[in-house]
């Protein structure tokens, strides 16, 4: 057996494909965000503007978080000591979950080491606990959510994105008496569109299912405390269970779901992605508790964004370019061939200093390869304008279609 042959050829064919990611060496310029330094392909630094961050609000740089931080390592320490079992519940961790819940008007939270672990450990938990469990999954879900369900080992029934017709006919061909969950997500990322939380909600209460939201692109970003889209179409009462991230709008690191004291008793009774795992550093902990209190209270930064997104959106389409429907803070731009995605991607970090990621396959089909934008409170009009201007020129050189997405 040639293991090595084996590992070439799985690598070769990512080559073949156009899907071979690179990860770009990069330093972030502490309260200067979207400005960095790029370390890749070239001898030292070279100063960048950065595209395609989830730290969607630039809390990762803000002056709060950063002092929480550097007062938490002064006063715990670097690491949590372990397990929360065995190294116990940091009183940061108390407070932190604390406030998760208060942010869902849910009754208790608990903390993951990111947003993966707590929708693989919750689903698979909650799945496994309810005997003949049938999980409704939306099929543009997550590969966290898709892998939790999976690990559950219960039947799962997938149904057509936000389609509540085939949603209805899936419920209503299963025994009345066996346990269902739904589960969706409120933000869909690479598509920017919003899943229609009532009429799930509606759904789960005809047919006496629960329902749980991954609002890991959403928290931080929409409702007047950052409670997410549930927050902002006051749905979250309607809704069992809440999962959320604390490394995209809230700037730094981890997971999260809130629901009520005794679902969040069972998940950390029984699920091993909680129960095996050293906890969050404190250090990350108070960053994010000082994120989350600033922004149940301040909207400035949510506003900011919300305006450059619809700038960028519009700067875009009046150029021609392919710029796909997102009713959200995501600007996705069509090219739909993976290796002209990453052909464009490298020309503007080479040559304009512009970073934005190509998606690709399996992370969107087939054909819709696409780069994904996402203008946070600092970008100013001047770089939205350059970053157009750029893409205009990268399209005409590479002989790409000026045209509107469908």
């Amino acid at each position: 057996m040639n293991y090595d042959q084996i590992f070439d050829q799985a690598i070769d064919r990512l080559h073949e494909e156009g899907r071979y990611r690179v990860f770009i060496d990069i330093m972030r310029n502490k309260g200067a965000y979207p400005n960095a330094r790029c370390f890749h392909g070239h001898n030292g630094p070279k100063p960048i503007t950065v595209w395609c961050s989830n730290d969607y609000l630039a809390m990762g740089q803000h002056p709060k978080v950063i002092a929480a931080m550097e007062k938490a390592l002064h006063d715990v320490g670097a690491g949590s000591g372990g397990t929360r079992n065995i190294g116990g519940n940091t009183h940061l961790h108390v407070e932190l979950e604390a406030e998760l819940a208060d942010l869902h008007g849910k009754e208790a939270a608990l903390l993951f080491t990111s947003g993966y672990v707590s929708n693989d450990a919750t689903l698979s938990t909650l799945a496994r606990l309810l005997p003949g469990c049938v999980i409704f999954s939306d099929e543009l879900n997550h590969a966290s959510m898709i892998a939790g369900i999976r690990n559950s080992g219960c039947e799962k029934r997938v149904f057509r994105h936000n389609d509540m017709a085939h949603l209805e006919e899936l419920l209503a061909a299963e025994d009345e008496d066996c346990p269902k969950l739904i589960a969706f997500e409120s933000v869909y990322s690479m598509d920017g569109d919003v899943a229609p939380l009532h009429e799930i909600c509606d759904l789960a209460e005809k047919y006496n299912a629960l329902t749980y939201i991954d609002e890991v692109h959403a928290v931080g970003m929409y409702g007047e405390r950052g409670g997410g889209i549930s927050e902002r179409d006051d749905a979250a009462r309607r809704i069992d269970i809440i999962e959320g991230t604390l490394g995209k709008a809230f700037g730094v690191m981890g997971g999260y779901v809130a629901t009520n004291a005794k679902v969040i008793d069972c998940i950390r009774s029984y699920a091993p992605g909680f129960i095996f795992t050293t906890s969050l550093s404190p250090v990350l902990v108070a960053g994010v508790l000082a994120a989350v209190k600033h922004l149940k209270e301040s909207s400035e930064e949510r506003d900011a964004q919300q305006a450059n997104a619809a700038t960028l959106k519009a700067m875009m389409t009046e150029a021609g370019l392919p710029v796909m429907p997102s009713e959200t803070h995501i600007v996705p731009l069509l090219v739909g061939d993976p290796v002209k995605a990453k052909r464009i991607s490298d020309i503007l970090l080479a040559e304009y200093g512009a970073y934005v990621q190509p998606i690709n396959f399996p992370t969107v089909p087939r054909g819709t390869e696409r780069l994904r934008f996402t203008p946070g409170p600092m970008h100013t009009d001047a770089m939205m304008r350059e970053l157009t201007d750029a893409l205009v020129e990268v399209w005409d050189r590479l002989e790409l279609e000026l045209r509107q997405a469908a």
